[in-house]
């Protein structure tokens, strides 16, 4: 119980370090007039992807694959089937944007390349699977062709939606940006540290403790975001802050994971990356066929179920 309490305490100061830095960050950027919507495409995606990418990095460095592997496979099957769920059953979720027809095949092709990188016993008939450094600076790179991307879009697209971003004194976000990121590393340490230490009290497989709590605890902020987001009907952010979320995640956090690290995976692991590349097909056939391009509250309701599904199998095998 004790290890059990202090990972789910760990996450007060990860969540709060996280929203702290976003609001900071974005309030820095805009003394230097960078547009609102640039701030949300860049500051608020990477701080509320900051828990999984700090998490990530204290597990590689501890020799915690499972944790690796588990958290942002976990995060981005959460990402979709349970926060996009319920977004969309508390409001229809249309595509208002070009930015979110590249990025949800975008997606799409993340959770293609993640099940590819982690097959080497299937594809090159090896002994074992590994996420190799190797892979790594491969996903990195296609992190690369999205920032490129992003740039661009920024500098040519036209949005509708602005990002509220709050406005501190100089002083204070030097402050607050240095509290945050130790609010941050200490909460990601706790988090890595109590994992396992409950997993192997309990008997369970540290595969399992990451794909469940450890993966809805560090997507928080993502739920907070679109879930607002929604009620505000501000579907464009709901969505790409989503999908931004789950490129980030595989391109970024789990290419600089591998770098770190090789990631030895387990057989078993590719019942998660079917489960995540299934969802991201889902949610690619929600938005791109039907009519209005939409997720639409009965689909939303779909994805939950689905994922309660995915849960309870875990819990049961």
């Amino acid at each position: 119980m004790i290890y059990l309490l202090s990972l789910l305490l760990g996450f007060i100061p990860l969540i709060f370090g996280a929203n702290l830095l976003v609001d900071s960050a974005s309030s820095l950027a805009k003394r230097f007039n960078i547009p609102g919507i640039v701030i949300g495409l860049t500051i608020v995606a990477f701080g509320t992807s900051s828990p999984e990418m700090i998490v990530n990095i204290f597990a590689s460095i501890n020799n915690n694959p499972d944790i690796v592997s588990g958290n942002i496979i976990g995060s981005n099957i959460f990402n979709i089937l349970g926060i996009l769920g319920i977004s969309a059953v508390i409001y229809p979720l249309a595509v208002k944007t070009n930015t979110t027809w590249i990025e949800v095949p975008l997606c799409l092709l993340s959770s293609v390349a993640v099940l590819i990188v982690s097959n080497d016993i299937f594809i090159d008939h090896l002994n074992a699977s590994m996420i190799s450094r190797t892979d790594g600076m491969i996903l990195l790179l296609f992190f690369m062709i999205f920032i490129v991307y992003n740039i661009q879009m920024m500098k040519h697209g036209s949005f509708n939606e602005e990002i509220a971003v709050k406005n501190y004194s100089l002083f204070k976000i030097i402050i607050f940006i240095i509290f945050s990121l130790i609010l941050i590393v200490s909460g990601a340490r706790i988090i890595v540290f109590s994992s396992v230490r409950f997993a192997r009290f309990i008997n369970v497989p540290e595969r399992i403790i990451a794909l469940t709590i450890i993966s809805i605890g560090t997507s928080l902020p993502e739920l907070a975001t679109s879930v607002v987001a929604a009620k505000k009907k501000n579907v464009d952010i709901a969505i790409g802050n989503i999908v931004g979320s789950n490129i980030f995640n595989v391109f970024f956090i789990l290419g600089l994971s591998a770098v770190i690290a090789p990631i030895p995976l387990r057989k078993i692991s590719n019942f998660d990356m079917l489960v995540n590349l299934i969802a991201s097909v889902l949610l690619f056939t929600f938005i791109f066929t039907g009519k209005g391009r939409k997720i639409e509250q009965w689909e939303g309701i779909i994805f939950i179920l689905l994922y309660l599904l995915y849960v309870t199998t875990l819990i049961l095998i």
